[in-house]
């Protein structure tokens, strides 16, 4: 276990957008496959659609997160709890419904929805996914922005998100025929 950690730091010291978008992608696709098992109840697994979240986590979500925590770091700091504060503002009153958004149009595109369908699609699921998002995130990311160096934030935010991409992969399934 101790040589898994090891390598771990050193993937994330010589590449770090790499090994946090590789991790994104892992932990996406996993839950996609908790909800796909445990919640869907599927009989049948959608290899595919687990396929796509991971590709989500790899080219969108790790990337974004990992971008605009250094962005955040940069701009507002790196200490105290007045910098986590401003951090979470910012990472909810900019970074969660753009993000959203895209996310929610990014699965839709997956989904095969043309334009009609994606603006009933975030018609019908954003506002709820978002009002959700404001009752998770805001205290993790206090903890995460408080407590957490840098370079582990985008590990901490997609370690919980394993339960949040379960719940979004569950949402955004339900409509997959409409």
């Amino acid at each position: 276990m101790r040589n898994i950690k090891r390598l771990y730091q050193r993937m994330l010291r010589k590449h770090p957008m790499g090994t946090q978008a590789v991790q994104a992608g892992i932990l996406m696709g996993l839950g996609d496959q908790i909800a796909q098992n445990f919640i869907d109840n599927s009989k049948t697994i959608d290899f595919v659609r687990t396929m796509q979240f991971t590709g989500i986590g790899l080219f969108i979500s790790g990337p974004a997160t990992t971008t605009w925590y250094r962005i955040l770091d940069k701009y507002i700091g790196s200490k105290g709890h007045s910098v986590a504060i401003k951090k979470v503002a910012c990472d909810q009153l900019f970074f969660a419904p753009t993000f959203l958004a895209v996310l929610l149009v990014t699965i839709g595109i997956c989904q095969g929805k043309d334009i009609e369908r994606l603006k009933i699609k975030m018609t019908n699921e954003y506002s709820d996914i978002l009002r959700n998002n404001y009752k998770v995130w805001p205290m993790v990311q206090l903890v995460n922005f408080s407590l957490v160096p840098l370079h582990y934030q985008t590990l901490v935010v997609q370690s919980v998100a394993l339960l949040w991409n379960t719940y979004v992969s569950y949402r955004t399934s339900l409509d997959k025929h409409n």
